[in-house]
């Protein structure tokens, strides 16, 4: 009996917890009022639909009968006899592990150099680098790219005589990837960066004084020993971003070079999702794909936590 009572030393019980709990939401009730809106939006068509993609997942549902119970069909399907889902694992694969390390990595600098500049020119630059993440600028990367002489990119390569007829960027199977690859990059400076950008704003002055001190010289010994250690939740919250963004883009392939892309080369799992749910609007398949989605996003995220978790104290 000593030996139980002695583990349970500074642990509260569970209705202490609740009071606790309690007396927390009653000291900050207009706080708890004002997250309200969003939380009843976020559980309804975010909470809610990921909750249901589950059980629908192992159904035949085609929004226009009875949702129909066929087990592990669905997946079997996906994995053993659909090609181009296999396929578009691969693209998926490919585009995440350009997009999600890269584009964290240039957010990451881009916000250090933005911190170092003249506060009028903080706001310009965040601004010139977040305004694309806004923006539907899909009509001038088409123009950028266009398979004619009036391409700019082609245009500027003829000029320069590295090619003697136009590439068709947007068309040609060997390119549609790596163009769709250029601009999701050009466009993932949003959440993620400005996070970044406040959590250099946030970190104490005095730590670099300090730092001085202890013999910290140059700017990149500060940015190891001193940034990094203090932006943890900043870090994290750009790195979950980064990775959703990295896995669930599909939008950017639509836009630019067509659906479906030329023979799937920019066919992404989020796409072949879209495809099944809202073209061909079967549900349960649609369901399936996007719950193979969620484990791999939920696998990447927990590993992201681990890196970053020495940061988080």
């Amino acid at each position: 009996m000593a030996h139980i009572d002695a583990e349970n030393i500074g642990k509260k019980s569970k209705q202490e917890e609740r009071r606790l709990m309690w007396l927390s939401f009653r000291q900050n009730k207009a706080c708890y009022l004002m997250l309200a809106p969003f939380m009843i939006f976020f559980i309804i068509f975010t909470v809610i639909p990921v909750v249901m993609s589950l059980p629908m997942g192992f159904t035949d549902f085609n929004m226009a009968q009875a949702p129909k119970f066929i087990g592990l069909s669905n997946y079997t399907t996906l994995f053993l006899a659909d090609k181009i889902f296999v396929k578009s694992i691969r693209v998926t694969i490919v585009f995440a592990l350009f997009t999600g390390p890269f584009s964290y990595v240039m957010c990451f600098l881009l916000a250090w150099l933005i911190n170092e500049l003249h506060p009028k020119l903080k706001t310009i630059f965040t601004l010139i680098f977040y305004a694309p993440s806004m923006a539907n600028v899909y009509t001038v990367w088409q123009l950028i790219f266009s398979g004619d002489m009036n391409g700019y990119i082609n245009s500027f390569l003829i000029n320069l005589g590295l090619i003697n007829s136009p590439i068709q960027w947007l068309t040609d199977g060997n390119y549609v990837l790596g163009v769709t690859i250029v601009v999701q990059l050009w466009i993932s400076l949003g959440a993620g960066f400005l996070a970044l950008r406040a959590g250099f704003q946030n970190i104490d002055r005095s730590m670099y004084e300090a730092g001085a001190i202890e013999g910290i010289k140059t700017r990149w010994q500060e940015l190891i020993y001193i940034v990094i250690p203090s932006m943890g939740p900043q870090l994290m919250f750009a790195a979950v971003m980064q990775i959703v963004s990295s896995f669930t883009a599909g939008t950017v392939a639509q836009n630019l070079v067509g659906f479906p892309s030329t023979d799937y080369k920019a066919h992404t799992i989020m796409t072949h999702a879209y495809d099944y749910g809202w073209v061909r609007y079967e549900m349960g398949y649609a369901s399936a794909i996007c719950m193979v989605l969620f484990v791999a996003m939920y696998l990447c995220n927990k590993l992201i936590s681990k890196v970053l978790s020495k940061y988080m104290d």
